[in-house]
């Protein structure tokens, strides 16, 4: 998720301003996709693709509960590879990222520029001040239903399921958001996009397509598990507090595992979608934020079992969550555990 442009303390002018024109350049190019399906000079490749961002947007209203408006039924074409770019900064042995604050988000774990150069210029300034940093090209955002957040060019060409997933994902942001509690909102947004996905594929009687997504996920959730096992093998070397000159051998040599843990979970899967991932000069950056999208998905999947699988109910339930303390929700996150106050008698699944 991107981040919305406002100006505050932690904001710079210069920062400011290039998210203002990032965004008015988003606003000020919107076409209606309805318009272009109906132009005879539409690439057939990109009129497929937006009749079924048009589907999605309306299965997710219709099915999801989640907000009817005119986002995703606008097209912008940016001619780049990404909307934003997202700068994460991490100290050379702790995986907390640095936090940048903003106004009506709180404050997040990474901050969002509209120009690639400008994110790596950050990256490497912050490299220099000693911390692991990584600069993350993000293909969506969501404004949280204060624009009309439209389908991009950088969402095209994907395969079905996952230009759903984005939608269903930036969708639940606007359905729910809790300012400055990243891990409550990724959670919430991640479990929506895979429920929906199956709600969707299943409704669209594509049961070779959910077969072949269902396996998908098995491979993407063997792949995370083997992120946050380095994750927290690198927790653990971090607390031991050793002399520097150790402190970084020991973190090589987890890197140096996990490279060979990834070559065995490769020859077990026969699946290469991650190698670009992996073939990279990992540092605790790209580790950082792997916890943030999963930590509370299991919490959310037991939600939704309780609600019987309605996804109005849940939203509900949810949101509810979403207003109590910070500790009520950490707590709801660690053990499924809803409230008293939310509906379900305070259960633990």
């Amino acid at each position: 998720m991107g981040l919305l442009v406002g100006l505050s303390g932690c904001a710079t002018v210069g920062w400011y301003g290039q998210a203002v024109r990032g965004q008015m350049e988003i606003l000020t190019q919107r076409e209606d996709i309805e318009q272009l399906l109906a132009d005879p000079d539409t690439p057939k490749d990109k009129r497929r693709a937006l009749a079924l961002a048009l589907e999605i947007r309306q299965f997710a209203s219709d099915t999801l509960a989640l907000p009817d408006n005119r986002s995703y039924t606008q097209y912008v074409d940016l001619g780049r590879e990404a909307v934003v770019w997202n700068v994460v900064a991490v100290p050379a042995f702790d995986l907390q990222p640095k936090r940048w604050c903003y106004p009506i988000v709180g404050c997040l774990s990474y901050r969002g520029y509209f120009r690639q150069d400008r994110a790596q210029a950050l990256a490497e300034s912050l490299a220099a001040q000693g911390y692991d940093t990584a600069v993350f090209p993000v293909p969506a955002y969501s404004t949280l239903g204060r624009f009309a957040d439209p389908v991009l060019n950088t969402m095209l060409g994907w395969d079905d399921a996952r230009l759903a997933g984005l939608i269903f994902h930036e969708l639940a942001h606007q359905r729910l958001f809790v300012r400055g509690d990243t891990d409550f909102n990724e959670s919430y947004a991640t479990f929506v996009e895979i429920a929906g996905i199956e709600r969707w594929l299943d409704q669209r009687s594509d049961q070779e397509a959910l077969r072949q997504w269902r396996q998908s996920q098995v491979i993407a959730q063997a792949f995370t598990e083997l992120l946050l096992a380095t994750r927290q093998d690198l927790i653990e070397t971090y607390r031991l507090e050793l002399e520097q000159a150790a402190m970084e051998s020991r973190k090589a040599e987890t890197f140096a595992a996990l490279q060979k843990r990834y070559h065995r979970f490769r020859q077990a899967h026969g699946d290469q979608r991650y190698d670009a991932w992996m073939n990279r000069d990992l540092n605790n950056a790209h580790l950082a934020m792997v916890a943030t999208y999963q930590a509370g998905v299991d919490a959310f999947a037991a939600l939704f079992e309780k609600t019987d699988r309605d996804f109005a109910t849940f939203h509900r339930i949810a949101d509810c969550i979403g207003r109590q303390p910070e500790s009520t929700r950490d707590g709801f996150l660690a053990s499924a555990r809803i409230p008293d106050e939310c509906g379900l008698g305070g259960l633990t699944p």
